[in-house]
C-alpha cells in the first residue's frame, strides 16, 4: 500500500510538469502568432502564476461559499466536532475548521492549502444515514487529504487547467483574426496550428485534472484506511452513498473534484460516464478498502 501512495504522489508531480511544458507551448505558439515573440511565454508564465497566487491564498475561501457550507462550533454537534478532534491528534495534524452543508445530499469534502489552514466540511444528508464508524472513516478520508496536501496539488492543478482553456480560447480567436504582416501561407499555418491546439489542449488539460483527481482518492482512501485502522467503515459509507445517489445541490465543476463522491452523480455505474467522472467508480474504492481487510 506505500508502494502505490508513493507511486501517486510521483505520478501527480509528472502530470503538473506535463501541465507547465503545455502552458509554455501555447504561450509560444501565442507569442508567435501575434507577432510578439517570447512575451507569449511571459505573459502565459505570469498568468498562470498570478492565479495560482490566488487559488493557494483564497481557495479554500471560495470552494466553501460555493458549496454553501457554514462552519460550527463544538456546542453546535459535539459528536461531529470530536470526532474530526481525535481524527486530527491521531493525524498528528492541527485540529481543521469544521462546516457542515445543509443538503440532502451524502458528501463531504476538505479544502486548505496546508494542514494549518485546513477545513472539513460536510452535508447534513451525510450526517443522517451514517454510522459512527462510517463517519469516522469519512472524516480520516477527508483529513488524509490534507495531511497529504492533496488540496493544495488539486487547486494548482485547476488553476493550471483554467490557464490552459483561456490561453487556448485566445490562440483561437488569434489563428482565425490572422496577422496582416504575415504572407498567405504563414497564416495558414498558424491557423491550422491555433486550431489543433485550441482542441486538443482542454481535451488534454481536463483528461491530467481527471488522473490528478482519481489518483488522489485512491491514496486518501488508502491513508484514511491507515489511520482508523478500519478499512470497512469507508467501505461501508462509499456503499450507502452509492444507494443513497442523490446528487448535490449546489454542485459545481470547478470544485467537484474536491468531494468524497462525484457530487453530479455519486454513483457513476456506466463505463463511459466513469471516464470522464472527476472519481474512480465506487465498487473499484470498495474493493480496494476490503482488499486491505
Amino acid at each position: 500500500m506505500y508502494s502505490q501512495i508513493d507511486a501517486n504522489k510521483r505520478k501527480t508531480w509528472l502530470l503538473i510538469v506535463l501541465f507547465t511544458i503545455v502552458i509554455v507551448g501555447l504561450g509560444w505558439v501565442l507569442g508567435e502568432a501575434g507577432g510578439i515573440g517570447n512575451g507569449g511565454i511571459v505573459l502565459a508564465v505570469m498568468l498562470a502564476t498570478a492565479m495560482n497566487l490566488i487559488a493557494y491564498f483564497k481557495g479554500d475561501s471560495v470552494a466553501l461559499a460555493t458549496a454553501g457550507a457554514k462552519q460550527i462550533k463544538k456546542a453546535d454537534n459535539p459528536k461531529l466536532y470530536r470526532m474530526v478532534e481525535n481524527l486530527s491528534i491521531t493525524a498528528g495534524i492541527p485540529m481543521p475548521k469544521v462546516y457542515v452543508m445543509n443538503d440532502p445530499s451524502a458528501n463531504a469534502f476538505a479544502a486548505g492549502r496546508d494542514p494549518e489552514h485546513a477545513s472539513v466540511a460536510v452535508t447534513t444528508g451525510l450526517l443522517n444515514i451514517m454510522e459512527d464508524n462510517e463517519l469516522e472513516g469519512v472524516l480520516a478520508h477527508e483529513l488524509s487529504h490534507i495531511k497529504n496536501y492533496d488540496i493544495r496539488v488539486m487547486t494548482i492543478v485547476i488553476v493550471l487547467v483554467g490557464v490552459v482553456m483561456l490561453l487556448s480560447d485566445i490562440l483561437l480567436r488569434m489563428a482565425f483574426r490572422g496577422n496582416g504582416n504575415r504572407d498567405n501561407r504563414a497564416a495558414l499555418v498558424m491557423i491550422v496550428i491555433g486550431v489543433v491546439l485550441a482542441i486538443l489542449s482542454p481535451i488534454f488539460a481536463e483528461l491530467i485534472k481527471l488522473a490528478v483527481s482519481r489518483s488522489r482518492e485512491y491514496l486518501a482512501d488508502a491513508s484514511g484506511a491507515l489511520l482508523t485502522r478500519y478499512p470497512e467503515g469507508l467501505a461501508s459509507a462509499l456503499e450507502k452513498i452509492a444507494k443513497h445517489d442523490q446528487p448535490l445541490k449546489r454542485a459545481n465543476h470547478a470544485t467537484a473534484h474536491l468531494f468524497l463522491a462525484n457530487p453530479f452523480d455519486p454513483h457513476v455505474a456506466k463505463k463511459f460516464e466513469s471516464m470522464f467522472s472527476t472519481h474512480p467508480p465506487i465498487e473499484d474504492r470498495i474493493a480496494k478498502l476490503r482488499g486491505m481487510l
